[in-house]
C-alpha cells in the first residue's frame, strides 16, 4: 500500500503535522503528527502494516486500531483524489 501524492498536491511540514494543497482546487488539509507519520512510512515505500507498527512504537495504540487507522486514513486521501 506504498502512497503517492498526484502531481497537483504540495505539501509542506509544521510544527503541528503536515499541510496539504490541491492546486486543482485550491482546497488544503492539514495531517496531524500521527497523520504524518503515516504518510512518511507510506510514501517511503512501506505498507500498511509498516506504518501500523510505527504508529504502536510512537504512540499509545495497540496494532489492530492503528491498522484500522491507517486504512481509513488511506482511503480518505485517495477518496479526495489527492493520493494514489
Amino acid at each position: 500500500m506504498p502512497l503517492r501524492f498526484g502531481a497537483d498536491v504540495t505539501t509542506a511540514e509544521t510544527d503541528y503535522g503536515t499541510v496539504l494543497l490541491d492546486e486543482r482546487t485550491g482546497a488544503y488539509w492539514e495531517l496531524n503528527p500521527t497523520a504524518t507519520l503515516v504518510v512518511r512510512t507510506l510514501l517511503d515505500g512501506g505498507e500498511a502494516a509498516d506504518a501500523a507498527a510505527a504508529l504502536v512504537r510512537e504512540f499509545d495504540i495497540d496494532l489492530a486500531q492503528a491498522l484500522t487507522d491507517v486504512e481509513t486514513l488511506v482511503r480518505q486521501l485517495r477518496g479526495a483524489e489527492l493520493a494514489s
